[in-house]
């Protein structure tokens, strides 16, 4: 048994989808796919877990081990959907954001952009009104 991946990019979060069995047969297909993602993306990935029906403790160090790897490269890896069970065995913890499903896992992101928004445009809010005061002075 294998595993079958796809990789999508929503609007700077990437998305790995992972559906089938991630054992040890499939640890070197998944971890290509993780090459995959970093050579495509810059942000987030968000690894979509709803179509796995279960993973061994080689599919749990494969994932720790994608983890760190995106770490490396500036990236962060959050989990959806996991498996029932323990993900992770103690030496293997893993401290990322795990979401119940996808759709939780995007709702996080799309809040998080309303609120970078939201700060971005008070700031160039603030800027314009601070040059508009400043103009004011000289008519």
């Amino acid at each position: 048994m294998t595993i079958e991946w796809r990789y999508t990019e929503e609007q700077n979060v990437g998305v790995l989808s992972v559906a089938g069995y991630l054992g040890p047969a499939a640890v070197h297909r998944f971890s290509g796919a993780v090459g995959w993602v970093l050579a495509r993306g810059d942000g987030p990935v968000i690894l979509d877990l709803t179509g796995l029906r279960a993973w061994s403790i080689e599919g749990r160090r494969a994932v720790a081990e994608a983890a760190r790897s995106l770490a490396a490269h500036g990236r962060s890896l959050e989990l959806s959907a996991i498996p029932a069970g323990p993900p992770f065995a103690n030496r293997h913890c893993l401290d990322v954001p795990v979401h119940p499903d996808l759709s939780a896992a995007r709702a996080t992101h799309a809040t998080r952009r309303a609120e970078t928004a939201d700060r971005a445009t008070s700031w160039r809010r603030l800027v314009c009104l601070a040059a508009e005061a400043a103009g004011a002075g000289r008519h």
